[in-house]
Protein backbone atom coordinates (compact mmCIF):
# COMPACT_ATOMS: atom_id res chain seq x y z
CA UNK A 1 0.00 0.00 0.00
CA UNK A 2 1.30 3.50 -0.96
CA UNK A 3 1.70 6.02 1.69
CA UNK A 4 -0.59 8.64 0.87
CA UNK A 5 1.72 11.77 2.59
CA UNK A 6 4.67 10.60 0.07
CA UNK A 7 1.99 10.30 -3.05
CA UNK A 8 1.57 14.35 -2.24
CA UNK A 9 5.18 14.98 -1.52
CA UNK A 10 5.55 13.62 -5.05
CA UNK A 11 2.30 15.28 -6.31
CA UNK A 12 3.92 18.92 -5.28
CA UNK A 13 7.53 18.11 -6.64
CA UNK A 14 5.55 17.62 -9.89
CA UNK A 15 3.66 21.20 -9.31
CA UNK A 16 6.88 23.66 -7.53
CA UNK A 17 9.61 21.80 -9.63
CA UNK A 18 12.66 21.85 -6.46
CA UNK A 19 12.77 19.62 -3.53
CA UNK A 20 13.57 22.85 -1.59
CA UNK A 21 10.19 24.42 -2.86
CA UNK A 22 8.10 21.47 -1.64
CA UNK A 23 9.83 21.84 1.68
CA UNK A 24 9.15 25.33 1.52
CA UNK A 25 4.94 24.36 1.06
CA UNK A 26 5.08 21.80 3.58
CA UNK A 27 7.08 23.56 5.97
CA UNK A 28 9.66 20.70 6.49
CA UNK A 29 13.39 20.38 5.70
CA UNK A 30 14.51 19.77 2.27
CA UNK A 31 16.53 16.27 3.58
CA UNK A 32 13.01 14.84 5.24
CA UNK A 33 10.89 15.35 1.97
CA UNK A 34 14.18 13.32 0.21
CA UNK A 35 13.92 10.89 2.49
CA UNK A 36 10.03 10.37 1.66
CA UNK A 37 10.79 10.49 -1.91
CA UNK A 38 13.47 7.76 -1.53
CA UNK A 39 11.11 5.83 0.29
CA UNK A 40 7.93 6.02 -2.26
CA UNK A 41 10.54 3.92 -4.81
CA UNK A 42 10.85 1.75 -2.38
CA UNK A 43 7.56 0.99 -2.00
CA UNK A 44 6.31 1.14 -5.89
CA UNK A 45 9.73 -0.56 -6.85
CA UNK A 46 10.59 1.63 -9.18
CA UNK A 47 12.20 4.49 -10.16
CA UNK A 48 10.17 7.77 -9.59
CA UNK A 49 13.43 10.52 -10.26
CA UNK A 50 16.37 11.35 -11.79
CA UNK A 51 19.05 12.75 -9.68
CA UNK A 52 21.34 15.11 -11.11
CA UNK A 53 23.82 16.59 -8.87
CA UNK A 54 21.48 18.88 -7.06
CA UNK A 55 18.40 18.77 -9.70
CA UNK A 56 16.11 16.37 -9.51
CA UNK A 57 12.91 15.44 -11.84
CA UNK A 58 10.60 13.05 -12.62
CA UNK A 59 11.00 9.77 -14.71
CA UNK A 60 8.57 9.06 -17.01
CA UNK A 61 6.93 6.59 -14.11
CA UNK A 62 7.17 9.37 -12.01
CA UNK A 63 4.90 11.36 -13.83
CA UNK A 64 2.49 8.46 -14.41
CA UNK A 65 2.15 7.92 -10.88
CA UNK A 66 1.57 12.16 -9.86
CA UNK A 67 -1.39 11.44 -12.93
CA UNK A 68 -2.60 8.85 -11.25
CA UNK A 69 -2.28 10.60 -7.32
CA UNK A 70 -4.15 13.27 -7.93
CA UNK A 71 -7.36 10.77 -8.97
CA UNK A 72 -6.45 8.80 -5.45
CA UNK A 73 -6.38 12.05 -3.27
CA UNK A 74 -10.09 13.35 -4.79
CA UNK A 75 -11.13 10.36 -4.50
CA UNK A 76 -10.04 9.90 -0.76
CA UNK A 77 -11.55 13.50 -0.57
CA UNK A 78 -14.91 11.92 -1.53
CA UNK A 79 -14.73 8.85 0.58
CA UNK A 80 -14.20 11.23 4.14
CA UNK A 81 -17.31 13.30 2.90
CA UNK A 82 -19.73 9.98 2.76
CA UNK A 83 -18.45 8.99 5.96
CA UNK A 84 -19.18 12.74 7.38
CA UNK A 85 -22.22 13.08 5.55
CA UNK A 86 -23.96 9.60 7.53
CA UNK A 87 -24.01 11.56 10.76
CA UNK A 88 -26.63 13.41 9.33
CA UNK A 89 -25.46 16.72 10.91
CA UNK A 90 -22.98 19.10 9.74
CA UNK A 91 -20.67 19.60 12.70
CA UNK A 92 -16.87 19.88 13.98
CA UNK A 93 -14.21 22.74 12.73
CA UNK A 94 -14.05 24.21 8.89
CA UNK A 95 -11.00 26.23 8.31
CA UNK A 96 -11.42 29.00 5.81
CA UNK A 97 -8.81 30.97 4.35
CA UNK A 98 -9.86 34.44 3.11
CA UNK A 99 -8.51 37.22 1.50
CA UNK A 100 -7.85 40.90 3.36
CA UNK A 101 -10.25 42.83 1.47
CA UNK A 102 -13.44 39.93 1.36
CA UNK A 103 -12.77 39.25 5.41
CA UNK A 104 -15.57 42.32 6.40
CA UNK A 105 -17.79 41.78 3.44
CA UNK A 106 -17.71 37.98 2.77
CA UNK A 107 -15.98 35.94 5.23
CA UNK A 108 -17.73 37.64 8.41
CA UNK A 109 -21.81 37.11 7.07
CA UNK A 110 -20.91 33.50 5.85
CA UNK A 111 -19.53 32.52 9.76
CA UNK A 112 -22.67 34.05 10.93
CA UNK A 113 -25.02 32.25 8.61
CA UNK A 114 -22.98 29.02 8.87
CA UNK A 115 -23.52 29.23 12.51
CA UNK A 116 -27.27 30.18 12.26
CA UNK A 117 -28.08 27.28 10.10
CA UNK A 118 -25.52 24.51 11.33
CA UNK A 119 -24.94 25.01 15.40
CA UNK A 120 -22.62 22.74 15.81
CA UNK A 121 -20.67 23.77 12.94
CA UNK A 122 -17.21 25.78 14.37
CA UNK A 123 -16.18 28.09 11.19
CA UNK A 124 -12.90 29.93 11.67
CA UNK A 125 -11.57 32.22 9.10
CA UNK A 126 -7.79 32.36 8.65
CA UNK A 127 -6.38 36.02 6.95
CA UNK A 128 -4.44 34.63 3.91
CA UNK A 129 -3.57 35.75 0.79
CA UNK A 130 -4.11 33.85 -2.57
CA UNK A 131 -0.56 32.66 -2.77
CA UNK A 132 -0.08 31.74 0.86
CA UNK A 133 -4.29 30.32 1.06
CA UNK A 134 -3.74 27.36 -2.03
CA UNK A 135 -0.45 26.36 -0.89
CA UNK A 136 -2.24 25.98 2.55
CA UNK A 137 -5.01 23.97 1.28
CA UNK A 138 -3.00 21.69 -0.14
CA UNK A 139 -1.24 20.57 2.71
CA UNK A 140 -4.21 20.52 4.48
CA UNK A 141 -3.96 23.64 6.88
CA UNK A 142 -7.02 24.63 5.17
CA UNK A 143 -10.31 23.31 4.47
CA UNK A 144 -12.04 26.04 1.97
CA UNK A 145 -10.23 29.33 0.34
CA UNK A 146 -12.06 32.29 -1.01
CA UNK A 147 -9.64 32.93 -3.71
CA UNK A 148 -9.02 35.70 -6.32
CA UNK A 149 -7.66 35.66 -9.91
CA UNK A 150 -7.90 38.96 -12.19
CA UNK A 151 -8.72 38.32 -15.47
CA UNK A 152 -6.03 39.68 -17.12
CA UNK A 153 -3.09 38.56 -15.18
CA UNK A 154 -3.94 35.44 -13.05
CA UNK A 155 -2.61 32.11 -14.01
CA UNK A 156 -4.52 28.49 -12.94
CA UNK A 157 -4.97 26.84 -10.22
CA UNK A 158 -2.59 24.12 -9.22
CA UNK A 159 -3.49 20.68 -9.55
CA UNK A 160 -5.84 18.64 -6.84
CA UNK A 161 -7.78 21.68 -6.40
CA UNK A 162 -11.49 22.66 -7.99
CA UNK A 163 -12.82 26.18 -7.86
CA UNK A 164 -16.92 27.12 -8.40
CA UNK A 165 -17.00 30.76 -9.27
CA UNK A 166 -19.03 32.95 -6.79
CA UNK A 167 -18.92 36.79 -8.65
CA UNK A 168 -16.95 39.08 -10.12
CA UNK A 169 -15.51 41.69 -8.47
CA UNK A 170 -15.26 44.91 -10.81
CA UNK A 171 -12.24 47.24 -10.45
CA UNK A 172 -12.71 50.80 -9.58
CA UNK A 173 -10.88 54.32 -9.96
CA UNK A 174 -10.67 55.78 -6.59
CA UNK A 175 -10.44 59.80 -6.93
CA UNK A 176 -10.61 62.94 -5.55
CA UNK A 177 -14.45 64.92 -6.56
CA UNK A 178 -12.05 67.74 -8.65
CA UNK A 179 -10.66 64.33 -11.09
CA UNK A 180 -14.61 62.56 -11.50
CA UNK A 181 -15.38 64.20 -14.41
CA UNK A 182 -12.13 63.82 -16.25
CA UNK A 183 -11.42 60.38 -14.99
CA UNK A 184 -15.15 59.42 -16.53
CA UNK A 185 -14.21 60.43 -19.82
CA UNK A 186 -10.42 59.02 -20.46
CA UNK A 187 -10.21 56.71 -17.45
CA UNK A 188 -6.89 55.94 -16.31
CA UNK A 189 -5.23 58.23 -19.06
CA UNK A 190 -6.50 61.05 -16.85
CA UNK A 191 -4.20 60.57 -14.21
CA UNK A 192 -0.78 60.58 -15.46
CA UNK A 193 0.07 63.46 -13.63
CA UNK A 194 -0.98 62.46 -10.11
CA UNK A 195 0.00 60.54 -7.46
CA UNK A 196 -0.60 57.42 -6.47
CA UNK A 197 -1.45 55.25 -3.37
CA UNK A 198 -1.25 51.22 -3.28
CA UNK A 199 0.23 48.33 -1.53
CA UNK A 200 3.20 47.55 -1.21
CA UNK A 201 5.13 44.72 -3.07
CA UNK A 202 4.96 42.02 -3.64
CA UNK A 203 0.65 42.61 -4.59
CA UNK A 204 -1.43 41.59 -7.03
CA UNK A 205 -3.03 44.85 -6.44
CA UNK A 206 0.16 47.01 -7.25
CA UNK A 207 0.42 45.08 -10.08
CA UNK A 208 -2.70 45.62 -11.83
CA UNK A 209 -2.28 49.28 -11.21
CA UNK A 210 0.94 49.31 -12.47
CA UNK A 211 0.09 46.95 -15.77
CA UNK A 212 -3.03 49.61 -15.71
CA UNK A 213 -0.59 52.98 -16.10
CA UNK A 214 1.28 51.40 -18.29
CA UNK A 215 -1.47 50.25 -20.63
CA UNK A 216 -2.52 54.02 -20.54
CA UNK A 217 1.48 54.81 -21.60
CA UNK A 218 2.78 56.28 -18.48
CA UNK A 219 4.44 55.09 -15.70
CA UNK A 220 2.38 56.17 -12.19
CA UNK A 221 4.27 58.40 -9.56
CA UNK A 222 4.46 55.91 -6.52
CA UNK A 223 3.88 58.61 -4.19
CA UNK A 224 2.41 55.97 -1.10
CA UNK A 225 2.18 52.45 0.26
CA UNK A 226 -0.76 51.39 2.02
CA UNK A 227 -1.53 47.49 3.23
CA UNK A 228 -5.21 48.47 3.51
CA UNK A 229 -6.27 50.01 0.49
CA UNK A 230 -9.86 51.02 2.46
CA UNK A 231 -7.64 52.99 4.58
CA UNK A 232 -6.32 54.75 1.58
CA UNK A 233 -9.63 56.45 0.57
CA UNK A 234 -9.00 58.77 2.99
CA UNK A 235 -5.66 59.58 1.53
CA UNK A 236 -7.61 59.91 -1.62
CA UNK A 237 -10.84 62.27 0.20
CA UNK A 238 -7.53 64.87 0.73
CA UNK A 239 -7.18 65.52 -2.70
CA UNK A 240 -3.34 64.19 -2.98
CA UNK A 241 -3.70 60.95 -3.93
CA UNK A 242 -5.75 58.32 -6.65
CA UNK A 243 -5.80 54.74 -6.74
CA UNK A 244 -7.35 51.59 -8.00
CA UNK A 245 -9.25 48.86 -5.98
CA UNK A 246 -11.49 46.38 -5.93
CA UNK A 247 -14.95 47.02 -5.96
CA UNK A 248 -15.56 45.11 -2.31
CA UNK A 249 -14.18 48.17 -0.95
CA UNK A 250 -16.15 50.74 -2.24
CA UNK A 251 -19.96 50.60 -1.08
CA UNK A 252 -19.42 53.22 1.47
CA UNK A 253 -16.35 55.60 0.40
CA UNK A 254 -15.54 58.73 2.38
CA UNK A 255 -16.93 62.13 1.30
CA UNK A 256 -14.81 63.79 -1.13
CA UNK A 257 -13.99 60.51 -3.38
CA UNK A 258 -15.22 59.53 -6.66
CA UNK A 259 -15.71 55.80 -7.35
CA UNK A 260 -15.71 55.08 -10.84
CA UNK A 261 -15.75 51.58 -13.13
CA UNK A 262 -12.20 50.75 -15.01
CA UNK A 263 -14.53 49.32 -18.23
CA UNK A 264 -13.47 45.27 -18.81
CA UNK A 265 -10.80 45.33 -15.83
CA UNK A 266 -11.45 43.19 -12.58
CA UNK A 267 -10.99 39.85 -10.86
CA UNK A 268 -13.07 36.76 -10.77
CA UNK A 269 -13.98 35.43 -6.97
CA UNK A 270 -13.98 31.58 -5.94
CA UNK A 271 -14.10 29.30 -3.48
CA UNK A 272 -11.44 26.59 -4.21
CA UNK A 273 -11.31 22.74 -2.28
CA UNK A 274 -9.63 19.55 -2.67
CA UNK A 275 -10.33 17.70 -5.37
CA UNK A 276 -13.12 15.23 -4.28
CA UNK A 277 -13.89 17.53 -0.97
CA UNK A 278 -16.47 19.99 -2.37
CA UNK A 279 -18.71 17.12 -1.47
CA UNK A 280 -18.09 17.07 2.15
CA UNK A 281 -20.93 18.48 4.54
CA UNK A 282 -19.78 21.41 6.03
CA UNK A 283 -18.12 22.75 2.40
CA UNK A 284 -21.68 22.27 0.71
CA UNK A 285 -22.98 24.36 3.26
CA UNK A 286 -20.44 26.70 2.85
CA UNK A 287 -20.55 26.69 -0.84
CA UNK A 288 -24.55 26.99 -0.39
CA UNK A 289 -24.25 29.93 1.56
CA UNK A 290 -21.35 31.73 -1.01
CA UNK A 291 -23.12 30.84 -4.43
CA UNK A 292 -25.95 33.01 -2.93
CA UNK A 293 -23.69 36.10 -1.92
CA UNK A 294 -24.02 39.50 -3.32
CA UNK A 295 -22.26 42.53 -3.07
CA UNK A 296 -24.03 46.17 -3.85
CA UNK A 297 -20.61 47.53 -5.71
CA UNK A 298 -20.43 44.24 -7.66
CA UNK A 299 -22.98 43.89 -10.72
CA UNK A 300 -26.39 42.13 -10.35
CA UNK A 301 -25.68 42.00 -6.53
CA UNK A 302 -27.65 41.77 -3.28
CA UNK A 303 -26.25 41.11 0.40
CA UNK A 304 -25.94 38.03 2.00
CA UNK A 305 -28.89 36.41 3.75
Amino acid sequence: MLDVKRLILLRDLAEYGTVSAVADVHQVTPSAVSQQLRALETETGAVLLHREGRTVRLTATGAALVRQSERVLAELERAHGIVRATDGEVAGELVIGCFTSALAPVAAPLVSALVERHPRLRPRIVQAEPEDALPMLRRRDLDLVLHYRYRHLGAGLPGGLAARTLFEDPLMLAVPERLRAAAGEQGVAALRRERWVTTPPPSACRDVMLHACHSAGYAPQLEHDYTDLRSALALVATGLAVTILPGLLCDDPPDGVAILPIPEKGRTVEAVARSGAEEHPAIVAALDILTAYRHPTCDGTRPLR
